[in-house]
């Protein structure tokens, strides 16, 4: 530089410092705005790209619920196969009828049942039939009636059940009986 004559160090030097404003200019103006927007976009991309992984993720979650619901449900079909439902008294008589034939116990007369609101839980959507049964049977024929019922059918209960001697009392006599079932009804669409 000091080999070159005063006006041309000067012009030099002017043009030096024109391009290093030029390219401050340019830098400040154009290029870190867009690093600016770059960095911003870049933190967008993040949190985009986290809610599409958790919906994606509640996406997976639905379609296992979904999955779960139908097993649900069928197993709560299958449970409420023998629940009562349509014409109430027919099916507390075919239902005795059908579940009294191997055993040997007497039920001549299956009382009308009586329809209510579930009393075991609240806000239930069951309701509940109450029916009576009166018979005879040998003690442990009956026993046996009573536990396999309730085996059997686990959305009744016997209760309020009378045991009567016929005749006088000899052991293995028969007995007369009086028991109340409770049965949930399936609930109408």
């Amino acid at each position: 530089m000091k080999r070159l004559p005063p006006a041309k160090r000067q012009q030099l030097i002017g043009v030096l410092v024109g391009t290093l404003g030029l390219i401050c200019a340019v830098y400040f103006l154009l290029i870190h705005p867009q690093n600016v927007k770059n960095a911003n976009l870049a933190i967008n991309i993040k949190s985009e790209t986290a809610k599409l992984q958790e919906y994606q993720g509640t996406i997976k979650k639905m379609e296992a619920s979904s999955n779960d619901l139908v097993v649900v449900s069928e197993q709560l079909n299958h449970a409420e196969a023998d629940v009562a439902s349509g014409d109430l008294y027919a099916w507390s008589i075919d239902t005795i009828r059908r579940f009294k034939t191997p055993y040997h116990v007497e039920i001549p007369n299956v009382g009308q049942p009586s329809l209510s609101d579930c009393d075991l839980f609240g806000d239930f959507p069951y309701k509940q039939i109450s029916f009576s049964l009166t018979g005879t049977a040998y003690y442990h024929d009956l026993g046996r009636f009573v536990a396999d019922f309730e085996n059997k059918f686990t959305h009744c209960r016997v209760v309020n059940l009378s045991l009567v001697p016929v005749g006088e009392v000899t052991a293995g006599e028969k007995l007369n009986f009086k028991l109340d079932i409770v049965a949930l009804v399936k609930p109408s669409n």
